[in-house]
């Protein structure tokens, strides 16, 4: 199997974990901050007791140590917003605004990792806006803030995803996630302090905390470090199409789980239809470029994310 064609797979395989974050999400009692804190701290925990981890981070150099601790602080403010629109709407909605993630991408990405904007990516970005005022329209007033919070959380992963796919290069994987997590642990703890100390800073009940570690565990530390390994030899846009499958496994467990199906219209889910295939239109796209020129631009998906 060539690299390439293993970090597909290894990106599908996180996309698969990170589908339960929803539900855990919905089913922990914790508040948002509460829960983001927990999370951060049983991952970074985790991380310092292993060797490789501290190997990894004393090879690092001080920039590269300053880049990935601000990208961390951005994943954080992601889980914030994630699991925010979770609490303001609920799993489905805050699974399908993830789904924007690309549309973002296709301007964020040519900026942060330096190649040139491609047209056609803007093109099946305006495609998904007919989907997405479908699913604004099809939530009940009280979740369009959770929309807007979930549609922020978007905008965050595509920016994270983008500085890790350009910094990323021969680092190791479990010293970057660590130093991400340790950041983004620091920067909650501070707003945690400021904010809501007396409701984030205490034990949660057994449940949540058997919940919190298979959240922590399984669906953070062990597909997080795989996705970084896999984004040196895919693009971040590639990898975040593969992470669409993200919304439709979490609406479908919420559905089957959580009964939300009751909660939204079906002009929710003909939105969600619309955006997915705008998504998914593009790896077609790809594989027919405009012109030689076009496709020439694109990053070479085998080479390092070190642009």
């Amino acid at each position: 199997m060539s690299a390439v064609s293993r970090a597909n797979w290894q990106i599908h395989f996180c996309v698969i974990l990170w589908g339960f974050t929803a539900i855990l999400g919905k089913l922990i009692s914790l508040d948002t901050l509460s829960l983001v804190w927990w999370r951060l701290l049983l991952v970074a925990g985790a991380l310092v007791l292993v060797p490789r981890f501290w190997r990894g981070l004393s090879a690092l150099p001080p920039r590269l140590i300053a880049i990935y601790a601000g990208i961390g602080m951005v994943v954080a403010l992601h889980w914030l917003a994630f699991y925010g629109s979770i609490r303001l709407a609920n799993a489905s909605v805050a699974a399908t605004c993830l789904a924007l993630s690309p549309v973002f991408l296709a301007f964020i990405e040519p900026f942060l990792v330096g190649r040139r904007f491609d047209v056609r990516e803007l093109l099946f970005g305006l495609a998904a806006i007919p989907g997405v005022a479908l699913v604004v329209g099809g939530t009940p007033t009280t979740m369009r803030l959770g929309v807007a919070v979930g549609v922020l959380g978007a905008l965050l992963v595509s920016v994270f995803a983008s500085l890790n796919k350009r910094y990323i290069g021969h680092s190791d994987a479990l010293a970057v996630t660590g130093l991400e997590m340790g950041a983004g642990l620091l920067l909650i703890t501070l707003i945690s302090a400021a904010m809501a100390p007396d409701t984030v800073f205490v034990l949660p009940t057994v449940r949540d905390a058997t919940l919190l570690a298979v959240l922590a565990m399984g669906c953070t530390l062990l597909p997080f470090a795989v996705s970084l390994a896999a984004l040196r030899h895919v693009s971040a846009f590639s990898a975040t199409i593969a992470l669409n499958m993200e919304p439709v496994y979490a609406i479908v467990m919420a559905i089957v789980l959580l009964g939300e199906q009751r909660e939204l219209s079906p002009s929710f889910y003909l939105g969600v239809a619309i955006v997915l295939a705008a998504v998914f239109l593009h790896p077609w796209l790809v594989r027919h470029p405009v012109n030689a020129a076009a496709a020439a631009d694109r990053p070479d998906p085998g080479k390092s994310g070190s642009v």
